[in-house]
């Protein structure tokens, strides 16, 4: 078993409580408050600071940094490195803290200068009290990344787990305090945003402790590293930006279409992203610091060897996950969802999304891995000149779609664009290292791909048959439903690659033989 499986494993099984716990999350938000218009406009406006988090925190910034951190490390020492790291981080508090302040500052007045009413107001009132959130995140995201490249996985990810904790109990402890209506109510799911923040920043401080980092006030303002990481994430933080953008836009559109589609919308992603942050981030988190410290050394044949290996796990991986959520959407959203102010109709619009979103499942991952390949050779200026292309594709696509299917539109629409964008990004890097040599990889993807449609279809067949014969009139019903089907699908796609000599299948199958043979206490 290659270090690589290991160390991502690691990771993602702290990933995976944190993904259930944000599932858990999700099913308390839906019987909270359903997918209607306070649902979302709670959503509108954690978009907003997700958004600037993403451009001063996560993506763009660590993706700069983890390289130059990398080569600190190993060209001039630990002492080196946590002083170009706390310039750093002094420069985001600043940068972060400001733009906090201003945000703050402005809705304040907006709100009290101006008259809105409806959804408008709610949303603006919403995002006044999660704005603090993004400095919050942008701290916890720099935190994550300096660990990582330390070799630190597991804990780093299980801070998520810890936010989702905060954050359930928002609803069962917070939102009562805030009245009896919901759109009172949803105040506290708001300021529980917050809490978890905080809570996930000083998570990862114990074990930065013990790496021998203490946080000291280093100024930015002429610093070298500072100036390099600015230099380096310019062109990451465009392409993030017209993301982001894009999203907000699309999510506008739906918005202003239909009170419901942003919510119903909002669900499917959150259950797409169990399989997509076990695997794909996962994975995608490993190689940045793995590729980086290979680019750095210039081993470049290296390089290629573990960027294969990569996305031949994760292909593996996420095709047999994509066949289970298409077949199985509707299931498993009346599972998990459909309960309180969750009702049948929102299960119908929540699945179609899911089933139209998933497509797109292997390529959301491919992408972020071959992004980070990228990133590790200090190259970030090519996948964002590629996001953009394929994000103003998605906005063209995405309107009409979204007029004609809703939810099903805003999930094709970001599964088509993200395909090309695996297309593009695979042939600029192919050109830059002169030749990535994935005939291994192109021969058995269709044999995946294969396996993975007849392990959709069995698993379609077997809820089919479940629902006509058996119902799904209570709870455990709807378990069988969902599990029978799943079991049936996960078992034939394993058996059906090991068949057809699947190298990556073979590699868990020996994993797992590995695991069963091991003596106790091992």
């Amino acid at each position: 078993m290659s270090q690589m499986l290991k160390s991502s494993g690691a990771m993602g099984i702290a990933t995976l409580s944190s993904r259930v716990l944000g599932m858990v999350r999700e099913m308390i938000y839906a019987r909270f408050m359903g997918d209607g218009w306070v649902a979302s406009a709670f959503v509108m406006a954690l978009m907003i600071p997700n958004l600037f988090r993403r451009l001063l925190g996560e993506g763009a910034l660590t993706a700069a940094f983890v390289p130059i951190f990398k080569e600190k490390e190993k060209l001039e020492g630990d002492a080196e490195m946590w002083r170009a790291s706390n310039a750093v981080i002094s420069g985001l508090l600043v940068a972060a803290g400001v733009l906090t302040l201003v945000a703050i500052a402005g809705l304040s007045v907006a709100l009290g200068w101006f008259s809105f009413e409806g959804k408008l107001l709610l949303t603006l009132q919403l995002l006044r009290v999660m704005f603090p959130y993004l400095l919050l995140a942008c701290l916890t995201a720099i935190f994550m990344a300096m660990l990582n490249a330390r070799g630190h996985f597991f804990m780093p990810s299980l801070g998520s787990s810890v936010l989702n904790v905060v954050m359930i109990s928002s609803v069962i402890w917070l939102a009562p305090q805030f009245g009896h209506s919901l759109q009172t109510r949803i105040f506290g799911l708001a300021l529980g945003i917050v809490v978890a923040g905080v809570i996930q920043v000083l998570f990862q401080m114990p074990t930065l402790r013990q790496e021998g980092y203490t946080y000291a006030w280093e100024p930015p303002w002429q610093n070298e590293t500072v100036r390099e990481v600015v230099r380096r994430m310019i062109p990451g933080t465009i392409g993030v930006a017209v993301f982001q953008i894009n999203v907000l836009l699309t999510q506008g559109i739906a918005y202003a279409t239909d009170d419901k589609i942003v919510a119903s919308y909002n669900y499917a992603v959150r259950l797409m992203e169990l399989p997509q942050g076990v695997f794909g981030i996962s994975m995608a988190t490993y190689l940045l610091t793995t590729l980086s410290g290979l680019a750095a050394e210039k081993k470049y044949a290296e390089f290629k060897t573990t960027l294969g290996q990569g996305l031949g796990y994760i292909s593996y991986l996420n095709l047999g996950a994509t066949a289970v959520l298409v077949a199985l959407a509707e299931p498993v959203m009346r599972l998990l969802f459909e309960r309180g102010e969750f009702d049948a109709g929102s299960t119908q619009r929540a699945a179609l999304a899911l089933a139209c979103l998933a497509p797109g499942l292997v390529a959301f991952s491919l992408a972020n891995i071959l992004a980070r390949a990228f990133y590790a050779l200090g190259d970030t200026k090519t996948p964002m000149q590629i996001s953009m292309v394929c994000l103003v594709i998605n906005l063209i696509i995405a309107i009409p779609l979204i007029l004609s299917f809703k939810q099903g539109g805003l999930g094709l629409a970001n599964s088509l664009s993200s395909l090309l964008n695996v297309g593009l990004l695979y042939y600029g890097l192919n050109r830059k290292l002169k030749g990535l040599d994935l005939t291994g990889l192109k021969k058995t993807v269709p044999w995946m791909l294969a396996a993975a449609l007849f392990a959709g279809q069995l698993a379609w067949l077997a809820a089919t048959l479940w629902a006509r014969y058996v119902g799904h009139h209570n709870l455990p019903l709807k378990m069988g439903e969902v599990f029978l089907p799943l079991g049936v699908a996960v078992l034939s796609y394993w058996v059906v690659c090991l068949l057809l000599h699947i190298p990556q299948a073979h590699e868990f199958w020996r994993l797992l033989s590995r695991r069963f043979r091991a003596p106790p206490g091992r």
